[in-house]
C-alpha cells in the first residue's frame, strides 16, 4: 500500500475513534449540568452554550499558531499532540464537581487539542492533487460516523455506569488514536518549511505572516466569511436540541435523552452519505460553488426547523441538515487545499479551522444567551435569516468582481 494511502486510513480510523468518544458526551451537557445541581432551565441553556463553545473558542485562538508550527516541525506531531490533549483534559472532566471546573477543563482542551486541521493537512500534503478534495471529504466523513455511534455509546455508559466512566472511555479512545498515528502514519519531511530562524519567540510573527499571505487570496476570504456564518448559525441552535425535544414531547428525562440521541444520529447518518459527495462535487464543479450551495440549503433547513410542530418533522429537518451542513466545511477545506501551496497548507487549514471553531464557540454561547429571549423557534429563524443574507451578499460580491 502506498504511504499516502496508509496514512489516510490510519488518520481516518483515529478520527473515527476520537469522534465517537467526543460525541458520546457533547450532546448531553444539559443532563450533566442537572447532575451538578443546575435545575433552572435558563441557567442550563446558558451553561450548555458556554461549555459547548469554550473548547472551540480556545481552539480557534490557537489554530493558526499550531498550523504554523506544524508546517515547520511536522503535521504528524501536531496530530499526536491534539489527541493526547483530549485524553488528558476530557479524562479529568470525570472528577469535576461544578460547572466552573468543567469550563476550565474545556478551555484547556481547546487550547491544546483540535485534531481535524492536522489530520486533513497530514493526509492532503502527501496525496495526489487530483484526489485531495475527495480525500478531504472522505476524511471528514469520520466525524459524522462518530456522531452515529457516539450518542448511543454515551447514553448507554452514563445510564449504566455514570458520567465519570464515560469521560474515562473518551480519554482511552483518544489515547488509542494517538498511539495508532504515532506507529503507522507517514509524513514526508521534505514538505515542511525550513526551521531556519524559527524559535518559540518567532512563532507569532510567522503565524501573522502566514495568515497575511493566505488572506490575500479572495477565494479564501469569501470562504472564511461564509463558513463563519454557516457554523455560527448551526452552532447557535444545536446545543439547545435537548431542550427543544423537551418542548415538543414533554416526556420523561430518559425519553428526552433517547430522542435527542436520535436527532444527532440521524444527522450523522445523513452526513456520512453526503460528505464524500460534497467533496466529489467540489472537485467537479468547483469548491466555491459547493460552498454557496451548501450554505444556502443549510439556511433554508434552519428556517423550516423553526416551524416544526411535532418531533417527527424535527427529525426530518435534522436529516436534511445532515445532508447540507457538511458541505460547508468540506468546500471550505477544499478551497484552502487548492488555493495554497503545500508549504503553507497547514497555515491555511489552521485558518479555516480557527474560523470554524470560533464560529462554533460564539454561536453556542450567543445561542445559549438568546434562547431565553427569542425562544427556541425564534433562535432558529434568526439564525436562518443571518446565514441567507451573508450567502446572497457574498455571491453578489463575487459576481461583480
Amino acid at each position: 500500500m502506498a504511504p499516502w494511502r496508509r496514512t489516510y486510513w490510519v488518520v481516518f480510523s483515529s478520527n473515527l475513534i476520537t469522534a465517537i468518544g467526543m460525541m458520546s458526551f457533547l450532546p448531553f451537557f444539559p443532563a450533566l449540568l442537572r447532575n451538578l445541581g443546575i435545575e433552572d432551565p435558563g441557567q442550563r441553556m446558558a451553561w450548555t452554550g458556554i461549555l459547548t463553545g469554550a473548547a472551540p473558542f480556545m481552539a480557534a485562538c490557537m489554530g493558526p499558531i499550531w498550523g504554523s508550527i506544524g508546517d515547520r516541525v511536522g503535521r504528524k506531531p501536531m496530530l499526536i499532540r491534539s489527541l493526547l490533549a483530549i485524553s488528558i483534559f476530557v479524562g479529568a472532566m470525570g472528577f469535576a464537581t461544578s460547572p466552573w471546573q468543567l469550563l476550565a477543563l474545556r478551555l484547556g482542551q481547546g487550547l491544546f487539542s483540535g485534531f481535524v486541521p492536522p489530520s486533513i493537512t497530514l493526509v492532503s500534503v502527501g496525496a495526489p492533487e487530483a484526489v485531495q478534495g475527495r480525500l478531504t471529504g472522505r476524511l471528514q466523513a469520520a466525524l459524522p460516523v462518530g456522531m452515529i455511534a457516539g450518542p448511543f455509546v454515551g447514553a448507554y455508559i452514563q445510564s449504566n455506569l455514570g458520567f465519570g466512566e464515560l469521560f474515562a472511555f473518551v480519554s482511552t479512545a483518544a489515547t488509542v488514536s494517538a498511539l495508532a498515528v504515532a506507529r503507522f502514519a507517514h509524513e514526508d519531511p521534505s514538505l515542511r518549511m525550513s526551521l531556519e530562524g524559527f524559535s518559540p519567540t518567532s512563532i507569532l510573527s510567522h503565524t501573522a505572516r502566514d495568515l497575511g499571505e493566505i488572506l490575500r487570496r479572495p477565494a479564501i476570504r469569501r470562504a472564511l466569511l461564509t463558513l463563519a456564518t454557516a457554523q455560527f448559525a448551526v452552532a447557535s441552535t444545536t446545543p439547545q436540541l435537548q431542550l427543544f425535544v423537551e418542548e415538543l414531547i414533554g416526556g420523561s428525562a430518559a425519553e428526552v435523552a433517547s430522542r435527542t440521541g436520535w436527532l444527532f444520529t440521524a444527522m450523522a447518518v445523513a452526513g456520512v452519505i453526503s460528505t464524500p459527495l460534497w467533496g466529489a462535487a467540489g472537485d467537479r464543479f468547483g469548491h466555491a460553488w459547493a460552498l454557496a450551495a451548501a450554505s444556502l440549503a443549510t439556511s433554508l433547513v434552519l428556517g423550516a426547523t423553526s416551524l416544526v410542530p411535532v418531533f417527527t418533522l424535527l427529525f426530518a429537518a435534522r436529516v436534511v441538515l445532515g445532508c447540507t451542513n457538511p458541505g460547508v466545511g468540506v468546500a471550505a477545506f477544499g478551497l484552502a487545499a487548492t488555493n495554497t501551496p503545500d508549504e503553507r497548507r497547514g497555515g491555511a487549514m489552521g485558518a479555516i479551522f480557527s474560523v470554524r471553531a470560533l464560529s462554533l464557540s460564539f454561536g453556542s454561547m450567543v445561542g445559549g444567551l438568546l434562547a431565553p429571549l427569542l425562544g427556541l423557534r425564534g433562535l432558529f429563524a434568526a439564525s436562518a435569516l443571518l446565514l441567507a443574507v451573508v450567502v446572497v451578499g457574498t455571491y453578489l460580491a463575487r459576481r461583480t468582481r
